[in-house]
């Protein structure tokens, strides 16, 4: 085996193309770490025949953003550039956990390579079980099943480094910009709601957003700023107030300019091509807002990269 590490991106990933929309939903739907429906051994059918029903529906969103999601593009090109970043003595593989490249095509692409040490980085800035957890737990059962030996270390939180903090930051000054005088903005940070029983449940999702929320915001200074959450499904009782609720709020209160802070999302997605970019941007305009713009995504930002590198170099210090 060589000495070279590997550093492995954990991420959700999406559809490729209209035909993929149906079965990444049934992978997302059969994931019990979101969401469990009825029995465990019930949820694969359950799971198949909600999908069939919100298929078209979905499909429908993609083809408003080209018939796929750029995730794995933009993905890729973060691991590209670590790589880079990162020089002699690092490979940077991906792995998607609903869709592709899966864990196991990931690991057998480091196993062809020869490497024998992994670190495991999830793109996911604010831990929760949803996220995180559930890549982490496929990591680990693959894994188990490989019949080979990795030394495995594991990065699942990054909600308060300096370097994503200032990337974000960075990203934010740039949507304020698109602005003449910043003290007429609102900026709405708008993360992945969460049902609130994970919450109660003890997951640190919550207080890792409003921690990341706060360390922008004393670089920002007397911007007013507000928090929703978006891309809630289901009847459960979910993470206030949504994103939907906080435009209808705004918009009352007579705000005219709003900038959108996708905050969770460090890659554009559905989430922010879709839903901010069209369907918010619609309703904002329905509601009177004049000027509704969104900060760029943090994609392949230099700092955010930087901060990457930062990571994986300190569990490397620390092996």
């Amino acid at each position: 085996m060589t000495e070279k590490t590997a550093v492995l991106l954990l991420q959700m990933g999406g559809p490729d193309s209209i035909e993929a929309v149906e079965p990444f939903l049934f992978n997302l739907f059969s994931d019990r770490e979101i969401i469990k429906i009825g029995p465990a051994f019930l949820q694969p059918f359950i799971a198949r025949f909600i999908c069939r029903r919100r298929a078209p529906k979905v499909e429908g969103y993609y083809e408003k953003i080209g018939g796929k999601s750029p995730i794995r593009e933009l993905t890729e090109a973060q691991a590209q550039a670590l790589e880079a970043q990162l020089g002699e003595g690092y490979r940077v593989f991906v792995a998607m956990r609903y869709w592709k490249p899966t864990t196991i095509e990931a690991l057998a692409a480091i196993k062809r390579e020869g490497i024998s040490r992994i670190i495991a980085l999830s793109l996911y800035p604010h831990y929760s079980r949803a996220t995180t957890g559930s890549s982490i737990n496929e990591l680990k059962r693959v894994l188990g099943e490989a019949g080979v030996h990795f030394d495995v270390h594991y990065i699942d939180r990054f909600f308060n480094h300096p370097l994503y903090i200032q990337a974000l930051t960075e990203r934010i000054e740039e949507g304020l910009r698109q602005f003449g005088d910043r003290t007429n903005v609102t900026l709405v940070f708008s993360a992945h709601s969460l049902p609130q029983s994970f919450i109660d449940d003890g997951d640190p999702y919550l207080d890792h957003i409003l921690e990341t929320v706060r360390l922008v915001m004393e670089r920002l200074g007397d911007v007013e700023y507000h928090l929703s959450f978006q891309s809630r499904a289901g009847p459960v009782k979910w993470l206030e107030p949504s994103t939907e609720e906080m435009l209808r709020k705004l918009a009352a209160e007579g705000r005219k300019e709003l900038l959108m802070v996708p905050l969770s999302f460090v890659s554009d997605h559905i989430e922010t091509l879709y839903e901010v970019d069209i369907q918010y941007a619609e309703e904002a305009k329905l509601l009177g807002i004049e000027k509704f713009r969104r900060s760029p995504s943090l994609n392949s930002s230099p700092l955010f990269i930087e901060c990457l590198a930062e990571l994986v170099k300190s569990v490397k210090s620390e092996g």
